[in-house]
């Protein structure tokens, strides 16, 4: 027979029928949120009490020894690598994942990436969406759990004719389609022949519609590139191989949204800078939250240098890459 009973804490309030095999009201709570996982609303609608007291309730779960909390120690040591790169580089959040296979980290990263942009999303954000594969994993994975409106995606960099399969613009239309968001691609080449083209072309009123939706944006989506053999930005075309060893010989150590920094993470610019056409490093530190999602042992000393130069205010990376940021 269920009974009522009010908690020896919170008895001004009176709870709905305890089943039989609860002794209390606090037992009944914290059966529904641990095993049944319900949420404390959801708890307190059933138990016609307040969340407030909800709330109570599971503490008091916890001091009289109803509940424990165990931290498995593979998560604990992920939650220590996360909040040590925080302290490090100053950074509002991070999220590491557990080591696995290298060849699968970007899709790993990807979904861990997907998970941080979802619970940030709000009503009316403008969400900026740079390329690469890491990004392009993202947006492939990304889903809202909760009803999100009014949003936009912009892509924030030039359209290359290189490699399609991680182009800003597959990333940018993928994103949206996913969050059921208003999709803006940016109607350029990521690089012109001159400057003066660049500034004709940026004068035509589309694209000031565009580039002023690209500055609007209250969050960013970017990853981090090495300038290898085997790096995106070769594969990218937006540089040809000679303006990427001269950006090299003039110490280039990373690339971010397709602007060449050095190891301390300042712009190496110059002519094939100045004709590009997306949103500029100083434009990015001025995004609120700015998601970075990189890993992978070649990109160390360019994931350095975009941290320690504050590009990013969020970080997703693999346990193996902040150990390795940690002990440079």
């Amino acid at each position: 027979m269920a009974r009522e009973k009010t908690s020896g804490r919170t008895g001004e309030e009176t709870t709905a029928g305890i089943p039989t095999e609860f002794d209390d009201a606090v037992m009944w709570a914290a059966w529904l949120y641990y095993a049944d996982q319900m949420t404390q609303s959801e708890i307190a609608k059933q138990l016609n009490v307040s969340r407030a007291t909800i709330v109570n309730y599971l503490q008091e779960a916890r001091e009289r020894g109803i509940v424990s909390v165990n931290i498995n120690p593979k998560a604990g040591g992920r939650t220590s690598v996360a909040r040590a790169l925080m302290e490090k580089f100053g950074l509002q959040g991070a999220f590491v994942i557990p080591n696995g296979d290298e060849e699968s980290l970007s899709q790993r990263l990807g979904e861990a990436g997907a998970r941080v942009l979802a619970d940030q999303i709000e009503d009316g954000d403008t969400i900026g969406v740079a390329w690469g594969r890491t990004v392009l994993a993202v947006a492939d994975r990304i889903s809202l759990t909760r009803p999100v409106g009014n949003l936009t995606v912009v892509q924030v960099s030039g359209s290359s004719t290189g490699e399609p399969n991680f182009s800003p613009e597959l990333c940018t239309s993928l994103l949206s389609n996913r969050i059921h968001a208003r999709c803006v691609n940016l109607l350029a080449p990521a690089v012109l022949s001159t400057r003066e083209l660049k500034a004709a072309l940026l004068n035509e009123p589309v694209l000031r519609k565009q580039m002023d939706l690209v500055h609007s944006t209250n969050r960013i989506l970017f990853g981090v590139g090495d300038i290898g053999t085997k790096s995106t930005v070769r594969a990218s075309g937006i540089a040809s191989r000679e303006e990427i060893d001269d950006y090299v010989a003039r110490g280039a150590t990373a690339v971010i949204i397709g602007r060449f920094i050095d190891a301390h993470g300042a712009a190496i610019g110059g002519d094939h800078d100045e004709r590009m056409v997306g949103i500029s490093l100083d434009e990015l530190k001025q995004v609120a939250s700015r998601i970075c999602v990189a890993g992978g042992a070649v990109k160390i000393a360019a994931i350095t240098a975009t941290l320690e130069a504050g590009y990013a205010t969020h970080f997703v990376t693999d346990i193996a890459t902040g150990e390795a940021l940690l002990a440079k």
